[in-house]
């Protein structure tokens, strides 16, 4: 597995299987606004993905001040659906945080998406607080935080 900057090439792939997960289909995830925003955030965020056999399987996209104008925040974590539960999804958080120059990493995650939650605290994430009807209003939006130095 090769982990690299995610590039303008690598969009329209990428965003054609994100949104095929169930997860981002209950955000509304369309595959177009997906690749807009990832193309308007290729000169700002850190955007890394993985490949295995020249395909991108997986993304990680990071603001590296988007967590309160001072710390990193994890917009996004996933990985091809074929490729799930292969160590992609912990390869890329790894490369992401050595990468990053904040000393703290932010991340929201469903309270319904418990897969998500154990894979973060597995990674060293702590929940910190919740936010009730954030994105969706059925749905609590869990705030996890990691010191990474």
């Amino acid at each position: 597995m090769n982990i690299r900057p995610l590039n303008a090439e690598d969009v329209t792939v990428v965003a054609a299987w994100v949104v095929t997960i169930p997860l981002w289909q209950r955000y509304g995830a369309s595959a177009d606004v997906l690749a807009q925003r990832l193309l308007m955030a290729l000169d700002t965020d850190l955007i890394l993905t993985a490949d295995t056999d020249d395909q991108a399987v997986g993304l990680a996209w990071c603001v590296p001040t988007g967590g309160f104008g001072r710390s990193a925040y994890l917009r996004m974590l996933g990985v091809r659906p074929d490729q799930a539960g292969g160590g992609v999804g912990a390869a890329l958080l790894s490369a992401l945080e050595a990468t990053l120059a904040s000393h703290d990493l932010f991340l929201l995650t469903s309270d319904f998406n418990v897969d998500a939650q154990r894979f973060y605290q597995r990674q060293g994430y702590e929940q910190i607080g919740a936010i009730p009807g954030y994105v969706l209003p059925d749905v609590t939006e869990l705030i996890y935080r990691k010191r990474l130095r």
